[in-house]
């Protein structure tokens, strides 16, 4: 089995979601050596080490060592099983740190993954849950991932520091994947957005609708903006403020942007009429950029495609992040799968910024503990 194969090598901390999560779908085994060792604190992070721990909850018979300062790890994967669980994230990042992983292994467990994660709902650095609710499962369900089984559902919300937060992941599990050929990403026709307020005025949300509008009605008509204002228990433990907006076009493609109000005694304070006017302009650049994937989700997508049966798969992207560039050379290691990559960008093709159309031919990933129905 894929397991005999011999340890991957990378040094230094960046990317360590990837290397893990592929090394877990892959079952080749990864040593991460040199983790911050310049570094006047050494190291894994504490949400480093949470997120690993999160990845032995959900697998069965992995094996994790870690040297004493943290700066080495070995990880040897064991099978995804999944099941119903609960989890306390680290409050240093949000809940969407662990749920982008989470998306690319819950559809390859043995049992239907049910999961609360507890923490930072909405914060500066991750996508927040509203936003990966929009796009990111829209996106699992072209692949064949669907059903009544796949939500995700606020209970609570958390600002940092103090988070405070609740979500409930729920993902079925599939025996194979279907190939899409992903190429035209329509036209904008509605915004739908989110604004919310936890232990501030409710006011506030309404100051950051109308910024925010200020800006998109000239672009598009069909703008529906909610306010979110939750009290009590579900509000968290920190004051705090931000934005979700969602663009969706003729073809069923969804853009994100986001923006979020600094945390408690972190930072300048933030106007609520100056985040909605900036998160409505990123919205609009990330229309520009366009695509059939945000670029939040670029690396999803490509790995569904990746291990998909074996057929062409096609999508087409906006420029591609750094973070996806590396993840395309993590497939290469891990999955020795290789992408047609052409660029577009001639004006009858595309409008807005250069596009990309990514090609690659699935390695027929079958998920071997799910049982034949």
């Amino acid at each position: 089995m894929a397991s005999q194969s011999p340890a991957l090598s990378y040094v230094g901390c960046n990317f360590l979601r990837q290397r893990l999560v592929l090394s877990t779908l892959s079952g080749r085994p990864v040593k991460i050596r040199k983790i911050r060792a310049k570094d006047d604190n050494p190291g894994l992070r504490d949400f480093e080490a949470n997120f690993i721990r999160l990845l032995d909850k959900i697998t069965n018979g992995s094996r994790i060592e870690i040297n004493q300062t943290g700066t080495s790890l070995y990880y040897h994967p064991g099978l995804l099983y999944g099941g119903s669980l609960e989890h306390d994230c680290s409050l240093s990042r949000s809940i969407g740190y662990y749920l982008e992983s989470l998306l690319c292994l819950a559809p390859f467990m043995k049992h239907s993954l049910r999961i609360v994660l507890r923490g930072v709902t909405n914060d500066q650095v991750d996508p927040s849950v509203d936003v990966l609710k929009a796009t990111a499962l829209p996106l699992l369900k072209r692949f064949g991932i669907d059903g009544e089984d796949l939500e995700l559902k606020i209970t609570g919300r958390g600002v940092p520091p103090k988070g405070g937060g609740e979500v409930i992941f729920c993902c079925p599990v599939k025996k194979a994947l279907k190939p899409i050929q992903y190429i035209d990403p329509g036209k904008i026709k509605r915004i739908r957005g989110m604004a919310y307020s936890v232990r501030v005025s409710p006011q506030i949300a309404n100051r950051i609708v109308d910024a925010a509008r200020s800006i998109l009605n000239k672009f598009l008509p069909d703008i529906y903006i909610y306010t979110d204002h939750m009290k009590g228990a579900s509000s968290g433990k920190s004051p705090g403020f931000g934005l979700s907006l969602v663009a969706e076009t003729t073809c069923g493609t969804f853009l994100s942007a986001e923006l979020a109000s600094n945390p408690q005694g972190q930072g300048v304070a933030v106007l609520p009429e100056e985040l909605g006017t900036n998160c409505a302009k990123l919205l609009l650049e990330e229309i520009y950029r366009g695509g059939c994937v945000d670029s939040t989700n670029q690396s999803l997508v490509l790995l569904l495609m990746t291990l998909g049966q074996q057929d062409v798969s096609k999508v087409l992207l906006g420029p591609l992040s750094p973070y996806t560039i590396e993840f395309l050379r993590h497939l290469r290691d891990y999955f020795q799968v290789m992408f047609k990559i052409e660029t577009k960008s001639s004006a009858e093709e595309c409008k807005g910024g250069e596009k990309v159309l990514m090609t690659c031919v699935g390695i027929g990933f079958s998920n071997l503990s799910k049982t034949v129905k």
